[in-house]
């Protein structure tokens, strides 16, 4: 099997203990990674802050930051091919999509190092003659950044690239889940000529690893990306280093569609919505909305094209639905199924698990209209599985579409413009595609309301979510202060 270390200080070394992944292609092991425990998380924390006070980093300008970053992105996109083949095979996701969002990270490396010295302060017209007043925007310190299986080479980019062209430094929890993609990301970043303890990279699980890092009294800030019940104990633990925190968490997304639009696309988008990824992403489009007057044609187009979906290994560029990346979710997925079915949601396609070995599951569609709070409506499934619901007019549109406790992402698809710009602002949440789904770039913040987390990442939001701004009094009179006893 192969070994895989952790990144602590500028070298490579072993955990305190080793754990086996499993291919969710077939649920055998098939490497050894490094468990962090305590004593490791400590050492990574102190490392970092060593790093973030060191005249190396600390005085190094925002433009040297910038082209170290360039570095990276160069050493990323050249590596892409190599991070690829691991997430597959650690994670279950398809060659086809890794192959093509790890090219793309590099993209995010390089928006944020041209990003870097594009931080300003600002100029303030105070109210005293003789005070002249500006703002500095800082690095607010060592970030603990955790991020999941699923994505992690993109999600721990949007946490990473804004952190260090902050000036921060950052100790990076992968998931326990799939690490194999961020402990070979340490090898590339070693490369990029950073200062030894910049970043770290650890991975363990949850009392002796994240919760000793969240909790750390040395970490200013946490950068989240996971499910809603994960994030309450990261606010719990930032209660004991009064650390600031941004979650990127899970989704149940609206994806709506009216009688006018182009049925085809839609059907399509609705596709890479929900079975892209097997479903395996936090903006899955998992709650179709469609107006009555279309909802046979579209549910028999959208049948078809999940029936003929191609599942297979995820390293064959044929595939376009792999595993699951763990049984647990294959599990999570037949419990909510059984669930909504026996309170009457009606299984359209698919439903249960694929024979064989692996964590496979098809693509299913749940015709939920008569049970609009079934369970299947309401939960993340993090898997290939679609809620669909019906609506009359615009009106029930938006309230079955804000009918959720989360709001990350939707969609909207309409011929009609001035129908989409009401729908924009009506909709609460951190998305809106309209008549296309599941686009990012570095250029576009994301992030959602409600139990889908707070804060931003992606865009100059998230360079000063890792800032704090102070503020500079400078008096320029030559008279001597008058009266000490009244503020000036």
């Amino acid at each position: 099997m192969q070994q895989f270390q952790q990144y602590i200080d500028g070298a490579f070394e072993d955990g305190s203990a080793r754990f086996e992944s499993l291919d969710p292609a077939n649920g055998r092991p098939w490497a050894l990674m490094p468990e962090a425990r305590a004593d490791d998380v400590n050492r990574a924390v102190e490392t970092a802050e060593r790093a973030f006070f060191n005249p190396e980093w600390a005085n190094m300008t925002a433009t040297q930051r910038g082209k170290l970053l360039i570095r990276l992105s160069e050493l990323v996109a050249d590596a892409a091919p190599r991070l690829a083949e691991l997430e597959t095979r650690d994670t279950g996701k398809i060659i086809r999509e890794t192959s093509a969002q790890i090219a793309y990270v590099a993209e995010y490396y390089r928006y944020y190092a041209g990003l870097a010295d594009k931080i300003q302060g600002a100029h303030l017209p105070i109210d005293k003659p003789d005070m002249d007043v500006w703002l500095r925007r800082e690095p607010v310190g060592v970030v603990a950044a955790v991020v999941p299986w699923n994505s992690q080479l993109f999600l721990s980019a949007v946490k990473i690239g804004p952190a260090l062209a902050a000036g921060c430094t950052v100790v990076l929890k992968a998931s326990e889940e799939g690490p194999a993609p961020m402990l070979e990301f340490a090898k590339i970043f070693d490369q990029a000529g950073f200062p030894k303890g910049v970043l770290n990279i650890v991975t363990g699980f949850g009392p002796d690893c994240g919760s000793v890092l969240t909790s750390h009294p040395k970490i200013a800030h946490v950068a989240f990306t996971g499910g809603p019940a994960t994030a309450r104990h990261i606010v719990r633990n930032s209660a004991e280093n009064l650390a600031s925190t941004s979650l990127e968490l899970g989704g149940k997304s609206p994806f709506i569609v009216f009688e006018d639009a182009d049925i085809e696309s839609a059907v399509n988008a609705q596709v890479s919505g929900i079975f892209a990824a097997t479903g395996q992403s936090c903006v899955a489009g998992s709650r179709l909305v469609v107006q009555r007057s279309i909802k046979d044609e579209f549910l028999s187009r959208l049948k078809e094209k999940a029936e003929n979906v191609v599942i297979g290994a995820p390293d064959d560029m044929a595939t376009e639905v792999g595993p699951l990346c763990t049984e647990k979710q294959r599990e999570h997925a037949l419990d909510l199924i059984s669930r909504s079915t026996h309170m009457g949601a009606k299984l359209v396609t698919g439903g249960a698990a694929c024979e064989g070995e692996g964590f496979y599951f098809p693509p299913t569609i749940l015709d939920c209209t008569a049970v609009p709070d079934a369970p299947c409506v309401t939960t993340e499934f993090f898997g290939p599985v679609l809620s669909v619901l019906d609506f009359e007019d615009e009106a029930e549109a938006i309230e079955i579409a804000n009918t959720t406790q989360f709001g990350l992402a939707s969609g909207i698809f309409t011929r009609d413009l001035t129908r989409a710009h009401r729908m924009i602002r009506a909709i609460r949440a951190g998305i809106v595609w309209v008549n296309t789904y599941r686009a990012v770039s570095p250029i576009a913040p994301f992030g959602g309301h409600g139990l889908s987390g707070y804060g931003r990442e992606g865009g100059i939001d998230a360079a000063l979510e890792y800032t704090k701004i102070k503020s500079v009094w400078l008096r320029t009179s030559d008279d001597p202060i008058p009266d000490p006893f009244v503020m000036r």
